[in-house]
């Protein structure tokens, strides 16, 4: 089960600790994607680990002479930003909360640092992209916004306009539509156009949008 974890030479006895200790602490969805293993240049008994997540990031510390191991957490929302610093021997990483909190590792063998700011800044994006189509979601709904989706599509129909009844005369005469209501069409065009200079849909989603009502009318 750890095999994967130990492709960047990463110390197999710290690994399986943490491991077994990491997966009680998974919840529902949370999958383990990487394990650093601190390597100092001395004897390092109790190396320090830090794990990463999709939901959180978590750094683990060896206590009571290895017996057991403490361990603190940050899950992706709460991270403001991850560094990774090279020195001599080893690098550090570490990460900043939004609450100004800073928690890192060194003496972590360079590879692994790597792979740690990567994978925790393919996090970071995954999570601001996930918190803007939060936000986006929630200003539409505030606002009342039309709704985009192509599958309801007949909120932007305009009503049919209805048939005038036939004049009883011998000739009939051609039956003529209705003018098309020109308040109306001005009104949906406002909105639509409000919508967009709201950044509540994209320029294509305008255009294709104002074709619609411009050739319902």
């Amino acid at each position: 089960m750890i095999e994967k974890f130990l492709r960047d030479e990463q110390d197999p006895k710290a690994v399986e600790k943490v491991y077994s200790r990491l997966v009680d602490l998974l919840t529902t969805g949370e999958e383990i994607i990487y394990i650093a293993v601190q390597k100092k240049p001395i004897v390092n008994l109790f190396p320090d680990c830090i794990a990463i997540t999709n939901k959180r990031i978590l750094f683990f510390t060896p206590a009571n002479l290895g017996l057991s191991i403490k361990f603190v957490d940050f899950v992706w929302k709460d991270i403001v930003d991850v560094y990774t610093k090279e020195e001599i021997i080893g690098a550090v990483f570490s990460a900043k909360t939004t609450i100004g909190t800073e928690m890192g590792v060194d003496y972590l063998p360079k590879v692994q640092a790597r792979k740690l700011y990567q994978y925790a800044q393919e996090r970071k994006e995954a999570e601001r992209e996930a918190r803007r189509l939060r936000e986006l979601e929630e200003k539409r709904a505030e606002s009342g916004a039309l709704n985009i989706d192509p599958a309801a599509h007949a909120q932007f129909q305009s009503p049919a306009a209805p048939q005038p009844a036939a004049v009883p005369i011998p000739t009939p005469a051609p039956i003529v539509p209705e003018e098309p209501k020109k308040d109306e069409l001005t009104e949906k065009l406002k909105r639509l156009k409000t919508l967009f200079e709201s950044g509540l849909i994209s320029q294509e989603e305008y255009n294709h949008k104002k074709l619609e009502l411009l050739s319902d009318f």
